[in-house]
């Protein structure tokens, strides 16, 4: 085991911001400079917690309970984290995560209005104190970003919620941003890709300078 903990990076935002993108030029940024890394998602990451992303995901008949969907949402994240997510970081390698426990507080919290003390005490039983090291929050109007989303074909569940549904959800991660501002760095994702990238590879500079000057 080394003695240095990787960095644990995640990357937020609502639909059609282009995280699928941007997670790529990140994860080629990382490798360009040499860190070895870990890319994955949530909720999802391990056979099991896939397996729960489909079932948090698929459109069914059957309304699923807002708490439910909380639940499920934790339950994938515990087997991520045991699995995944802390041996990587404990083996000294950086994780790329795809959406995190901030988007349980933005999506069951605002668009569902779940109670976000609920969502607290869950997410100190699930983790404790672990946080992420740093969030780019990409971030898009609602309504340019779901023409985006709806432009990619089939909806899943949650992308077809009503527009209030995602304003709330953005309200959230937005309010969550000014909250925790050593955790999190803003995206305006509503430029140009170039400038989308030039801001994250900015950011990404400044923390690999960090990572650095530490080692």
């Amino acid at each position: 085991m080394t003695e240095r903990r990787g960095l644990f990076i995640t990357v937020e935002g609502g639909e059609g911001v282009g995280k699928t993108t941007n997670l790529a030029f990140i994860a080629d940024q990382l490798r360009c400079n040499g860190v070895a890394f870990v890319q994955t998602r949530e909720p999802g990451g391990t056979p099991l917690a896939e397996q729960i992303r489909a079932l948090l995901l698929d459109t069914r008949s059957e309304p699923v309970a807002p708490m439910a969907e909380l639940l499920l949402v934790f339950a994938a994240r515990a087997q991520h984290l045991q699995q995944v997510v802390q041996p990587a970081l404990e083996a000294g390698k950086w994780v790329l995560c795809d959406r995190f426990t901030d988007a349980t507080y933005a999506y069951q919290g605002g668009g569902r209005q779940l109670n976000q003390g609920a969502i607290g005490e869950l997410e100190q039983l699930v983790q404790g104190s672990f946080r992420p090291d740093l969030t780019l929050l990409l971030d898009l109007p609602v309504a340019a970003g779901l023409e985006r989303a709806g432009a990619r074909g089939e909806l899943d569940r949650f992308e077809q919620e009503q527009l209030a549904f995602f304003e709330r959800v953005r309200a959230v991660y937005l309010d969550r941003a000014r909250r925790f501002p050593r955790q999190f760095r803003v995206i305006d994702a509503s430029g140009p890709l170039s400038q989308v990238q030039a801001n994250i590879e900015h950011v990404l500079a400044r923390v690999l300078g960090e990572a650095g000057a530490r080692s």
